[in-house]
């Protein structure tokens, strides 16, 4: 994974850039905003970390095609592919984590005792907003850009 800066925004010493506050900021959360998802949704595949079809709210188990299991599996493919779109594309992948959050939060609020699970979503959902306005200014196709 390579990150561009542009140097309108840094001087010509990678120290520099590498020591201002949000630039590591960005350098975080990308990290963990592509390294979690494709975790989380390799996972739903093994149900290692969890048994991820109890997460998966009854209304939205009827209304997909199959079993609660498979619908993990479409998640964590979603999941793996929003990783991915991070690593590559941070300004489009962090609006992406950020609008997946929100549906997963939608369906954990409409399961009795995963309210608490719903609000840290909605804290990783902040979060992945703010990758993304870190990332017009520290990606190229964002450098210098006020979206």
């Amino acid at each position: 994974m390579t990150i561009h800066l542009s140097r309108s925004h840094f001087s010509s010493d990678p120290a520099t850039a590498t020591a201002d506050p949000a630039y590591q900021a960005f350098l975080l959360l990308r990290t963990v905003f592509t390294v979690a998802p494709i975790a989380f949704g390799l996972d739903k595949f093994a149900n290692l970390l969890t048994d991820w079809p109890q997460y998966l709210a009854p209304w939205v188990d009827r209304i997909v095609p199959g079993t609660a299991q498979q619908a993990m599996y479409a998640v964590g493919v979603v999941e793996i592919l929003a990783g991915v779109a991070v690593a590559v594309a941070p300004r489009f992948g962090g609006w992406l984590v950020a609008a997946w959050l929100g549906v997963i939060i939608v369906n954990l609020l409409t399961i009795p005792g995963f309210y608490d699970v719903a609000l840290r979503d909605v804290g990783l959902l902040v979060a992945a907003v703010a990758l993304a306005r870190l990332a017009v200014r520290y990606t190229p196709s964002g450098a210098g850009a006020d979206s």
